[in-house]
């Protein structure tokens, strides 16, 4: 039995910033499939659409998910987290939305503060 898992075999409690960075990861993965599909002709709109948002992940799974394939220090998976979520925010303000842009970059990186100093301790 793994140090992860509790007598009932149970894994780790799930707490609410575990939520809130699930629906950043979310929002700015959204908003990237949004800002493809809209901002682009066709047939761009569908490659962007389903490109933008597909990086993003690939970018995720490789540097910034529990089970990174690529381990690197706290810093730079900061710095990786911060550039998906400026992306995410500069394609909210491509599209003329700029308060939506603001919104999500704000919510993202203050929930990404949070969760970096959870870690920090």
């Amino acid at each position: 039995m793994s140090s992860a898992t509790g007598s009932a075999g149970i894994g780790p409690r799930v707490t609410a910033l575990d939520v809130l960075r699930l629906l950043s990861e979310l929002l700015a993965f959204g908003s990237l499939c949004v800002w493809g599909f809209l901002a682009w002709s066709m047939p761009w709109s569908v490659v962007w659409g389903i490109g933008a948002p597909l990086i993003a992940i690939l970018v995720w799974a490789l540097f910034l998910s529990p089970k990174a394939v690529i381990a690197v220090p706290r810093a730079i998976r900061a710095l990786i987290e911060l550039l998906v979520f400026v992306s995410a925010t500069l394609a909210l303000w491509a599209l003329d939305l700029p308060w939506a842009g603001l919104a999500v970059g704000a919510f993202c990186v203050s929930v990404g503060v949070f969760v970096l100093r959870r870690e920090m301790r």
